[in-house]
């Protein structure tokens, strides 16, 4: 068989038809440990995984790499599975003509950000599904969102016939000049530049801000907590009422609407339409973890209890429906129930409420969540906040305490119907989701005193240090007790903080010396002459580095390093990291300048280090 397998490579290439015997790809992600992964296991598209061996077989056949980048609970990655790539004209193209890769990028969060700001820079938008060409070589060609089979289809002919016919000028095209950063700055910091640079965030905030509605832009609502969290810091500061008349506006959309799950707690990641009513289903540990902490924090600088009470809802629904045996917290809930159906969890029809409800508690309680005119959903309805009890009371002519009773009532029945049905869950213990979950609890457990925090927190922090940390080096998750996934900056920055915010609810000197000694790993593992890089290593064409990096649905890795490293210097008088810190802020001022919105938290870490802010 070898014999005739030569023989007939041989003949290939004296033909002129080929360039070396392949044997046909097959799907790898059949009984994969993501569940994301693992969903696309019987695709008939021979998936491949995102390595060395998938990279040089691009190169070895001279093919492009098709990689297709999404997550467990995003919908229209579930969308564009069932239309595309179970679709066997597709999948027959993408076997033949390309490799094709399957990226969870939950487990390879610095090559997402890499290709997300690719996608931003070249197709000025974002978002997931992902699917990018690149080149045998690494770089990026060409990226695209969720398109119709038809559509996708005729893409990728385009960019195959484009590649094979005129191979020579798209690798040219392809490579992008790095710019090159400024590396490290002098060890000090500028508190008039750093004042400066908050006040042109403030500006850029309000000036994209919705003053009717809440929130920032005018079509979909994302939480956007990183900047949320400088706002309300910049206000307790200096009192502007243009602030907290914004802040105020927002927090209460966020928290009456459909984002935050009015029976079950926690937060959706986003809603579709500029009025916080209709959200995209899935729910998200970070941002819950984001959410919880900004909560509490408002309260405080508010004086409103009811937004204390949301950050507790928040952090018990984490508690209730994302802790693992472990004692961490897993990565999503889907938007998609067990039958496929977005948001079918959450959503009740008329004809579930008649059977559920006794006829006063189904009239009061659709007066209370919103449920009075046609249900917006196919589904049905998604309880909201719309009227609150004393209205219903007088409307009804009822006593307060009677329709209260009503209400909780009927959201008993309800939780209890909605425990009877199956949502899919992504079941992945991510070291830096689980960092920003560990700083929520501790924070909370600081401030309540409440010794199920203190337990949660204790738990997730000996999840991180015993399970992912082996006393020099942390990695991104565990599987049946193996490595899963590509450890990145954001692990490291993200546990720092939670460790962090631990000591402090401890104040022992060894939990200090914990979050050091992960920091200093940090420092030397992610940054360098030329700045902060995401990632070690990577298979894209290597990065150059930068000087900062800017917030997402996260904040800054890098400036969160920085901030937590400056608080472990100040308690530990270490003069040499408080250099370090100094040296890595005092540089990418033009960068966030340029875009002010999206550094708040890098220019946070800048604030903390002239001691404007504590």
């Amino acid at each position: 068989m070898r014999t005739r397998i030569k023989w007939h490579t041989a003949l290939l290439l004296f033909l002129g038809l080929g360039t070396a015997y392949a044997a046909p790809l097959e799907n790898q992600l059949r009984q994969h440990p993501s569940p994301y992964l693992a969903l696309h296991g019987d695709d008939p598209v021979a998936w491949q995984e995102w390595n060395s061996a998938t990279v040089e077989r691009a190169r070895r056949e001279g093919k492009l790499l098709y990689l297709s980048i999404g997550y467990f609970s995003c919908h229209w990655c579930h969308v564009m599975q069932r239309e595309s790539y179970r679709n066997a004209v597709i999948a027959r193209y993408l076997n033949e003509h390309v490799i094709p890769v399957k990226v969870d990028r939950e487990l390879e969060p610095a090559l997402d950000a890499r290709l997300i700001e690719f996608i931003e820079k070249t197709r000025g938008m974002a978002g997931w599904p992902l699917n990018v060409f690149v080149t045998p070589d690494g770089h990026p060609l060409y990226a695209t969102l969720y398109h119709p089979p038809e559509e996708f289809h005729k893409i990728l002919v385009r960019i195959e016939q484009m590649w094979r016919n005129d191979r020579a000028r798209l690798t040219t095209l392809a490579r992008i000049e790095a710019v090159a950063p400024q590396g490290p700055g002098k060890p000090e910091v500028n508190g008039a530049q750093a004042r400066a640079l908050a006040a042109s965030v403030v500006a850029e905030a309000l000036k994209t801000a919705d003053s009717v509605q809440g929130g920032f832009g005018e079509q979909s609502k994302f939480p956007q907590s990183p900047q949320l969290a400088f706002l309300l810091a910049h206000y307790e500061r200096t009192q502007d009422p243009r602030l907290k008349e914004f802040l105020l506006l927002t927090l209460d959309a966020m928290a009456v609407n459909g984002l935050q799950d009015h029976l079950g707690g926690g937060f959706f990641r986003y809603t579709v339409d500029p009025s916080w009513k209709t959200p995209h289903f899935e729910k998200m540990l970070y941002d819950n973890a984001q959410l919880a902490r900004l909560y509490r924090n408002a309260a405080r600088v508010f004086g409103r209890d009811d937004y204390r009470h949301i950050a507790t809802r928040t952090l018990d629904f984490m508690l209730r429906e994302l802790r693992a045996p472990s004692g961490a917290l897993i990565a999503a809930l889907s938007a998609l129930d067990d039958k496929g159906v977005e948001g079918g969890h959450y959503l009740w029809s008329a004809a579930q409420l008649e059977m559920l409800l006794s006829p006063v508690e189904r009239e009061v309680y659709r007066l209370q969540s919103g449920m009075i005119d046609a249900a917006p959903f196919g589904p049905g309805y998604l309880p909201l906040r719309a009227m609150p009890a004393a209205e219903i009371a007088a409307q009804r002519k009822q006593g307060l305490a009677d329709v209260e009773k009503q209400i909780a009532s009927a959201q008993d029945k309800l939780r209890a119907a909605r425990a009877q049905r199956v949502l899919p869950r992504d079941t992945k213990e991510l070291a830096a989701w689980n960092g920003l979950a560990l700083a929520a609890f501790a924070e909370a457990a600081q401030a309540t005193k409440d010794a199920r925090y203190r337990e949660a927190a204790q738990a997730v922090r000996d999840y991180l240090v015993k399970e992912l940390w082996d006393g020099k080096t942390l990695v991104r998750s565990r599987v049946h007790g193996k490595a899963s996934g590509k450890v990145a900056l954001e692990d490291y920055a993200y546990v720092t903080l939670g460790l962090t915010e631990w000591a402090v609810l401890t104040g022992e000197a060894r939990d200090v010396a914990l979050a050091q000694a992960v920091a200093s790993a940090a420092w030397k593992r992610f940054y360098g002459p030329k700045g902060f890089r995401l990632e070690e290593s990577t298979l894209l064409v290597a990065e150059t580095g930068q000087d900062v990096l800017s917030d997402g649905p996260m904040p800054s890795p890098s400036a969160v390093l920085a901030e937590a490293s400056l608080r472990l210097a100040e308690k530990t008088g270490d003069k040499a990291l408080r250099r370090q810190v100094l040296a890595a802020l005092n540089s990418g001022s033009a960068a966030i300048s340029a875009n002010p919105f999206w550094y708040a938290t890098p220019v946070a870490a800048r604030l903390r280090a002239a001691g404007i802010a504590p």
